[in-house]
Protein backbone atom coordinates (compact mmCIF):
# COMPACT_ATOMS: atom_id res chain seq x y z
CA UNK A 1 0.00 0.00 0.00
CA UNK A 2 0.95 3.73 -0.78
CA UNK A 3 0.26 7.02 0.05
CA UNK A 4 0.56 9.40 -2.91
CA UNK A 5 0.64 12.89 -2.94
CA UNK A 6 0.08 14.60 -6.43
CA UNK A 7 -2.91 16.82 -6.84
CA UNK A 8 -4.62 15.99 -3.82
CA UNK A 9 -3.90 12.59 -1.12
CA UNK A 10 -3.97 9.23 -2.35
CA UNK A 11 -4.63 5.94 -0.46
CA UNK A 12 -3.98 3.30 -3.12
CA UNK A 13 -3.63 -0.31 -3.25
CA UNK A 14 -5.12 -3.74 -1.32
CA UNK A 15 -6.30 -2.76 1.92
CA UNK A 16 -6.24 1.35 1.42
CA UNK A 17 -9.78 1.49 2.87
CA UNK A 18 -8.55 1.11 6.51
CA UNK A 19 -7.31 4.61 5.78
CA UNK A 20 -10.41 6.03 5.46
CA UNK A 21 -11.01 7.26 8.91
CA UNK A 22 -7.27 9.03 9.46
CA UNK A 23 -8.68 10.58 5.92
CA UNK A 24 -12.09 12.19 6.81
CA UNK A 25 -10.12 13.30 9.96
CA UNK A 26 -7.32 14.96 8.06
CA UNK A 27 -10.34 16.49 6.01
CA UNK A 28 -12.21 17.91 8.95
CA UNK A 29 -15.22 15.84 8.35
CA UNK A 30 -16.81 14.67 11.63
CA UNK A 31 -20.58 14.32 9.85
CA UNK A 32 -20.16 12.97 6.20
CA UNK A 33 -22.99 12.82 4.17
CA UNK A 34 -22.52 9.70 1.73
CA UNK A 35 -22.93 9.80 -1.82
CA UNK A 36 -23.32 6.26 -3.33
CA UNK A 37 -25.87 4.51 -5.80
CA UNK A 38 -28.99 2.17 -5.16
CA UNK A 39 -26.49 -0.58 -7.16
CA UNK A 40 -23.82 -0.31 -4.31
CA UNK A 41 -26.08 -0.39 -1.69
CA UNK A 42 -27.67 -3.86 -3.34
CA UNK A 43 -24.65 -5.66 -3.54
CA UNK A 44 -23.12 -4.47 -0.02
CA UNK A 45 -20.77 -2.46 -0.70
CA UNK A 46 -22.63 0.37 1.34
CA UNK A 47 -22.14 -1.44 4.18
CA UNK A 48 -18.32 -2.25 4.03
CA UNK A 49 -17.62 1.34 3.51
CA UNK A 50 -20.19 2.39 7.02
CA UNK A 51 -17.72 -0.64 8.61
CA UNK A 52 -14.79 1.20 7.42
CA UNK A 53 -16.04 4.64 9.13
CA UNK A 54 -14.81 5.57 12.93
CA UNK A 55 -17.21 4.13 15.38
CA UNK A 56 -20.13 6.16 16.39
CA UNK A 57 -19.16 8.44 13.44
CA UNK A 58 -23.23 9.75 12.62
CA UNK A 59 -23.29 9.46 8.51
CA UNK A 60 -26.24 10.04 6.54
CA UNK A 61 -26.69 8.01 2.90
CA UNK A 62 -27.80 9.24 -0.42
CA UNK A 63 -27.70 6.43 -2.48
CA UNK A 64 -30.31 7.78 -5.69
CA UNK A 65 -27.59 9.01 -7.92
CA UNK A 66 -28.24 8.16 -11.37
CA UNK A 67 -26.24 6.83 -13.98
CA UNK A 68 -25.08 10.36 -15.68
CA UNK A 69 -26.08 12.91 -12.42
CA UNK A 70 -28.15 15.43 -12.75
CA UNK A 71 -28.90 18.46 -11.29
CA UNK A 72 -32.07 17.07 -9.82
CA UNK A 73 -30.33 14.84 -7.72
CA UNK A 74 -27.88 17.66 -6.90
CA UNK A 75 -30.64 19.75 -4.97
CA UNK A 76 -32.01 16.15 -3.38
CA UNK A 77 -28.34 15.20 -2.14
CA UNK A 78 -27.67 19.14 -0.48
CA UNK A 79 -31.42 18.66 0.79
CA UNK A 80 -30.24 15.63 2.71
CA UNK A 81 -27.08 17.23 3.40
CA UNK A 82 -28.24 20.05 5.29
CA UNK A 83 -31.00 17.84 6.92
CA UNK A 84 -28.49 15.87 8.74
CA UNK A 85 -26.07 18.46 9.38
CA UNK A 86 -23.04 17.13 7.27
CA UNK A 87 -20.31 18.99 7.71
CA UNK A 88 -18.62 17.19 4.25
CA UNK A 89 -19.25 14.63 1.55
CA UNK A 90 -18.02 11.10 1.45
CA UNK A 91 -18.10 10.14 -2.48
CA UNK A 92 -18.60 6.42 -3.16
CA UNK A 93 -18.62 4.70 -6.06
CA UNK A 94 -17.88 4.89 -9.67
CA UNK A 95 -17.63 8.32 -11.49
CA UNK A 96 -21.72 9.26 -11.46
CA UNK A 97 -21.39 9.38 -7.57
CA UNK A 98 -17.95 10.66 -7.14
CA UNK A 99 -19.10 13.51 -9.61
CA UNK A 100 -22.10 14.19 -7.60
CA UNK A 101 -20.20 14.25 -4.30
CA UNK A 102 -18.43 16.81 -5.79
CA UNK A 103 -21.48 19.01 -6.95
CA UNK A 104 -22.72 18.58 -3.69
CA UNK A 105 -20.16 19.68 -1.99
CA UNK A 106 -20.21 23.05 -3.65
CA UNK A 107 -24.19 23.71 -4.15
CA UNK A 108 -24.28 22.98 -0.41
CA UNK A 109 -22.06 26.20 0.29
CA UNK A 110 -22.46 28.41 -3.09
CA UNK A 111 -26.06 30.93 -3.55
CA UNK A 112 -26.40 30.64 -7.11
CA UNK A 113 -29.90 29.31 -8.03
CA UNK A 114 -28.29 27.17 -11.65
CA UNK A 115 -25.50 24.81 -11.15
CA UNK A 116 -24.97 25.83 -14.70
CA UNK A 117 -23.71 28.84 -13.63
CA UNK A 118 -20.55 27.12 -12.43
CA UNK A 119 -19.61 25.27 -15.32
CA UNK A 120 -16.55 26.18 -16.70
CA UNK A 121 -17.74 27.12 -20.27
CA UNK A 122 -20.01 29.91 -18.35
CA UNK A 123 -17.04 30.91 -16.54
CA UNK A 124 -17.38 29.28 -13.27
CA UNK A 125 -14.66 28.69 -12.53
CA UNK A 126 -14.06 31.97 -10.70
CA UNK A 127 -17.27 31.67 -8.68
CA UNK A 128 -15.99 28.26 -6.85
CA UNK A 129 -14.59 29.42 -3.53
CA UNK A 130 -12.62 27.68 -0.91
CA UNK A 131 -16.41 27.88 0.86
CA UNK A 132 -17.40 24.21 -0.64
CA UNK A 133 -17.18 21.50 1.65
CA UNK A 134 -14.75 19.03 1.87
CA UNK A 135 -14.77 15.99 0.39
CA UNK A 136 -13.06 12.55 0.55
CA UNK A 137 -13.81 9.97 -2.60
CA UNK A 138 -13.54 5.98 -2.30
CA UNK A 139 -13.56 4.78 -5.94
CA UNK A 140 -15.04 1.62 -6.74
CA UNK A 141 -14.45 1.28 -10.57
CA UNK A 142 -11.33 2.04 -12.19
CA UNK A 143 -11.85 4.49 -15.12
CA UNK A 144 -13.18 7.83 -14.26
CA UNK A 145 -10.34 8.82 -12.06
CA UNK A 146 -12.62 11.45 -10.69
CA UNK A 147 -11.75 10.79 -7.07
CA UNK A 148 -7.89 12.46 -8.13
CA UNK A 149 -9.51 15.22 -10.31
CA UNK A 150 -11.08 18.84 -10.02
CA UNK A 151 -14.24 18.05 -12.31
CA UNK A 152 -17.27 16.90 -11.79
CA UNK A 153 -19.49 16.47 -15.23
CA UNK A 154 -23.56 16.70 -14.66
CA UNK A 155 -26.72 17.18 -16.55
CA UNK A 156 -27.86 20.84 -15.77
CA UNK A 157 -31.55 21.72 -15.48
CA UNK A 158 -31.24 22.94 -19.27
CA UNK A 159 -30.16 19.52 -20.57
CA UNK A 160 -26.80 20.23 -21.21
CA UNK A 161 -24.06 17.73 -19.65
CA UNK A 162 -21.32 20.00 -18.49
CA UNK A 163 -17.79 19.98 -16.62
CA UNK A 164 -18.42 22.32 -13.24
CA UNK A 165 -14.75 22.20 -12.05
CA UNK A 166 -12.10 23.96 -9.65
CA UNK A 167 -9.10 23.49 -7.45
CA UNK A 168 -11.61 23.92 -4.29
CA UNK A 169 -13.77 20.69 -5.52
CA UNK A 170 -10.05 18.22 -5.51
CA UNK A 171 -11.63 15.43 -2.81
CA UNK A 172 -9.32 15.85 0.18
CA UNK A 173 -8.23 12.51 -0.04
CA UNK A 174 -8.61 9.49 -2.31
CA UNK A 175 -9.09 6.09 -1.33
CA UNK A 176 -8.21 3.55 -4.11
CA UNK A 177 -8.76 -0.04 -2.93
CA UNK A 178 -8.51 -2.26 -6.07
CA UNK A 179 -10.56 -4.69 -3.87
CA UNK A 180 -13.62 -2.93 -4.54
CA UNK A 181 -13.44 -3.68 -8.12
CA UNK A 182 -13.14 -7.39 -7.87
CA UNK A 183 -16.91 -8.10 -7.91
CA UNK A 184 -17.26 -5.38 -10.82
CA UNK A 185 -19.04 -7.14 -13.67
CA UNK A 186 -17.19 -7.69 -17.45
CA UNK A 187 -19.36 -4.96 -19.00
CA UNK A 188 -18.77 -2.13 -16.51
CA UNK A 189 -15.10 -3.62 -16.37
CA UNK A 190 -14.41 -2.71 -20.18
CA UNK A 191 -16.35 0.41 -20.43
CA UNK A 192 -14.71 1.97 -17.59
CA UNK A 193 -11.19 0.82 -18.22
CA UNK A 194 -11.81 1.78 -21.98
CA UNK A 195 -12.81 5.54 -19.90
CA UNK A 196 -9.06 5.48 -18.76
CA UNK A 197 -7.26 4.60 -21.62
CA UNK A 198 -9.15 7.94 -23.79
CA UNK A 199 -7.69 9.68 -20.67
CA UNK A 200 -4.37 8.69 -21.04
CA UNK A 201 -4.48 8.63 -24.90
CA UNK A 202 -6.38 12.47 -25.67
CA UNK A 203 -3.75 13.59 -23.49
CA UNK A 204 -1.31 12.86 -25.34
CA UNK A 205 -2.70 14.55 -28.28
CA UNK A 206 -3.34 17.34 -26.27
CA UNK A 207 -1.23 20.47 -28.26
CA UNK A 208 -0.42 22.14 -24.73
CA UNK A 209 2.86 21.26 -23.21
CA UNK A 210 3.18 19.40 -20.42
CA UNK A 211 5.82 16.41 -20.18
CA UNK A 212 5.00 15.24 -16.94
CA UNK A 213 1.30 14.92 -17.62
CA UNK A 214 2.50 12.91 -21.01
CA UNK A 215 4.68 10.54 -19.32
CA UNK A 216 2.22 9.73 -16.75
CA UNK A 217 -0.62 9.00 -19.38
CA UNK A 218 1.75 6.97 -21.39
CA UNK A 219 2.60 4.79 -18.38
CA UNK A 220 -1.33 4.43 -17.99
CA UNK A 221 -1.75 3.76 -21.22
CA UNK A 222 0.64 0.56 -21.37
CA UNK A 223 -0.96 -0.64 -18.45
CA UNK A 224 -4.29 -0.47 -19.74
CA UNK A 225 -3.65 -1.97 -22.80
CA UNK A 226 -1.79 -4.68 -21.08
CA UNK A 227 -4.43 -5.46 -18.49
CA UNK A 228 -7.99 -4.94 -19.30
CA UNK A 229 -8.16 -7.45 -21.28
CA UNK A 230 -7.33 -9.61 -18.35
CA UNK A 231 -9.48 -8.11 -15.98
CA UNK A 232 -12.48 -8.37 -18.25
CA UNK A 233 -11.77 -12.02 -18.58
CA UNK A 234 -11.16 -12.76 -15.11
CA UNK A 235 -12.32 -10.31 -12.79
CA UNK A 236 -10.58 -11.65 -9.91
CA UNK A 237 -7.37 -11.37 -11.13
CA UNK A 238 -5.83 -8.86 -8.39
CA UNK A 239 -2.38 -7.88 -10.83
CA UNK A 240 -5.07 -6.51 -13.64
CA UNK A 241 -7.15 -4.76 -10.95
CA UNK A 242 -4.09 -3.00 -9.02
CA UNK A 243 -3.32 -2.00 -12.68
CA UNK A 244 -6.27 -0.41 -13.82
CA UNK A 245 -6.65 1.19 -10.71
CA UNK A 246 -3.41 2.72 -11.04
CA UNK A 247 -4.09 3.57 -14.65
CA UNK A 248 -7.20 4.95 -14.00
CA UNK A 249 -5.45 7.49 -11.66
CA UNK A 250 -3.03 8.29 -14.17
CA UNK A 251 -4.95 8.78 -16.57
CA UNK A 252 -7.29 11.73 -14.81
CA UNK A 253 -4.10 13.08 -13.46
CA UNK A 254 -2.41 13.68 -16.34
CA UNK A 255 -5.77 14.81 -17.97
CA UNK A 256 -5.29 18.43 -16.24
CA UNK A 257 -3.49 18.87 -19.79
CA UNK A 258 -6.70 18.50 -21.66
CA UNK A 259 -8.31 16.47 -23.66
CA UNK A 260 -9.98 16.64 -27.31
CA UNK A 261 -12.86 15.73 -29.44
CA UNK A 262 -13.67 12.58 -27.83
CA UNK A 263 -14.58 13.95 -24.58
CA UNK A 264 -16.36 17.14 -26.65
CA UNK A 265 -18.55 14.82 -28.39
CA UNK A 266 -19.18 11.75 -25.49
CA UNK A 267 -20.10 14.56 -23.24
CA UNK A 268 -22.82 15.97 -26.01
CA UNK A 269 -23.66 12.48 -26.09
CA UNK A 270 -24.28 11.82 -22.90
CA UNK A 271 -26.97 14.25 -22.43
CA UNK A 272 -29.41 12.42 -24.59
CA UNK A 273 -32.61 10.62 -23.09
CA UNK A 274 -30.59 6.61 -23.67
CA UNK A 275 -28.01 8.62 -21.51
CA UNK A 276 -25.38 6.10 -22.74
CA UNK A 277 -22.34 4.99 -21.19
CA UNK A 278 -19.36 7.73 -21.09
CA UNK A 279 -16.79 4.89 -20.62
CA UNK A 280 -18.26 3.39 -23.89
CA UNK A 281 -18.96 6.08 -25.96
CA UNK A 282 -14.88 7.46 -25.73
CA UNK A 283 -14.59 3.46 -26.66
CA UNK A 284 -16.39 4.04 -29.76
CA UNK A 285 -15.19 7.61 -30.49
CA UNK A 286 -11.42 6.85 -30.28
CA UNK A 287 -10.48 5.63 -33.45
CA UNK A 288 -12.38 8.07 -35.51
CA UNK A 289 -10.76 10.64 -33.94
CA UNK A 290 -7.16 9.55 -34.04
CA UNK A 291 -7.78 9.51 -37.60
CA UNK A 292 -9.08 12.67 -38.15
CA UNK A 293 -6.89 14.06 -35.56
CA UNK A 294 -3.83 12.03 -38.12
CA UNK A 295 -2.26 15.04 -39.55
CA UNK A 296 -1.56 16.97 -36.16
CA UNK A 297 -0.02 13.77 -34.77
CA UNK A 298 2.48 12.17 -36.51
CA UNK A 299 5.00 12.20 -33.46
CA UNK A 300 2.55 11.53 -30.72
CA UNK A 301 0.95 8.39 -32.81
CA UNK A 302 4.95 7.05 -32.25
CA UNK A 303 4.59 7.01 -28.67
CA UNK A 304 1.43 5.74 -28.66
CA UNK A 305 1.86 3.12 -31.43
CA UNK A 306 5.04 1.86 -29.26
CA UNK A 307 3.24 2.14 -26.45
CA UNK A 308 0.77 -0.87 -27.63
CA UNK A 309 3.04 -2.70 -29.55
CA UNK A 310 1.47 -1.49 -32.72
CA UNK A 311 2.82 0.37 -36.29
CA UNK A 312 2.63 4.28 -35.25
CA UNK A 313 0.27 4.69 -38.15
CA UNK A 314 -3.26 6.43 -36.96
CA UNK A 315 -4.92 3.50 -38.83
CA UNK A 316 -3.35 0.69 -37.23
CA UNK A 317 -3.52 2.08 -34.18
CA UNK A 318 -7.41 2.99 -34.52
CA UNK A 319 -8.07 -0.59 -35.93
CA UNK A 320 -6.09 -2.26 -32.70
CA UNK A 321 -8.39 0.02 -30.85
CA UNK A 322 -11.33 -1.30 -33.01
CA UNK A 323 -10.11 -4.86 -31.96
CA UNK A 324 -10.09 -4.42 -28.87
CA UNK A 325 -13.32 -2.65 -28.45
CA UNK A 326 -14.48 -6.15 -29.89
CA UNK A 327 -12.14 -8.33 -27.78
CA UNK A 328 -13.67 -6.91 -24.38
CA UNK A 329 -17.12 -7.00 -25.75
CA UNK A 330 -18.27 -3.37 -25.92
CA UNK A 331 -21.36 -2.20 -28.45
CA UNK A 332 -20.27 -1.98 -32.40
CA UNK A 333 -21.92 1.50 -32.53
CA UNK A 334 -23.18 4.39 -31.50
CA UNK A 335 -26.82 2.97 -32.48
CA UNK A 336 -26.50 -0.20 -30.51
CA UNK A 337 -26.12 2.10 -27.68
CA UNK A 338 -29.70 4.02 -28.50
CA UNK A 339 -28.09 7.01 -30.07
CA UNK A 340 -30.92 7.81 -33.09
CA UNK A 341 -29.36 9.28 -36.31
CA UNK A 342 -32.20 12.61 -35.99
CA UNK A 343 -30.01 13.47 -32.69
CA UNK A 344 -26.87 14.01 -34.02
CA UNK A 345 -26.70 17.22 -35.90
CA UNK A 346 -27.68 18.46 -32.68
CA UNK A 347 -24.84 16.68 -30.69
CA UNK A 348 -22.40 17.81 -33.37
CA UNK A 349 -23.15 21.55 -32.07
CA UNK A 350 -23.31 20.88 -29.04
CA UNK A 351 -20.10 19.59 -28.75
CA UNK A 352 -18.20 22.63 -30.33
CA UNK A 353 -19.25 24.59 -27.45
CA UNK A 354 -17.81 22.11 -24.96
CA UNK A 355 -14.49 22.95 -23.33
CA UNK A 356 -12.41 19.97 -24.15
CA UNK A 357 -13.24 21.28 -27.44
CA UNK A 358 -10.20 23.99 -27.40
CA UNK A 359 -7.97 21.17 -26.70
CA UNK A 360 -8.10 18.87 -29.59
CA UNK A 361 -5.20 18.89 -31.42
CA UNK A 362 -6.99 19.59 -35.33
CA UNK A 363 -9.41 22.57 -35.21
CA UNK A 364 -12.84 20.70 -35.73
CA UNK A 365 -16.03 22.44 -37.07
CA UNK A 366 -19.72 21.12 -36.63
CA UNK A 367 -19.85 19.24 -40.14
CA UNK A 368 -16.28 17.44 -39.03
CA UNK A 369 -18.05 16.77 -35.64
CA UNK A 370 -21.04 15.21 -37.66
CA UNK A 371 -19.00 13.19 -40.31
CA UNK A 372 -17.48 11.60 -36.67
CA UNK A 373 -20.79 10.92 -34.76
CA UNK A 374 -21.97 9.38 -38.12
CA UNK A 375 -18.82 6.66 -38.98
CA UNK A 376 -19.38 5.78 -35.48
Amino acid sequence: MALMVFLNRVQFGFGALSELAGELALAGIQRPLVVTDAGLRAAGLVDTLLTALPARMPAAVFDATPANPDEAAVHAAVALYRECGADGVLGFGGGSPLDLAKAVALAATHSAESLASYAVVEGGLSRITAAAAPVVEVATTAGTGSEVSRGALIIMADGRKLSIGSPHLIPRAAICDPALTLGLPPGLTAATGMDAMAHCIETLCSPRENPVADAIALDGLRRAWAQLPRAVADGSDREARHAMMLASIEGALAFQKGLGAVHALSHALGALPARPHHGTLNALLLPGVLRFNAPAIAAVLARIGEAIGVSPMAEAIAGAIEALNRRIGLPANLAAMGVPDAALPAVAEAALHDHHHLTNPRPATTGDYLALLRAA
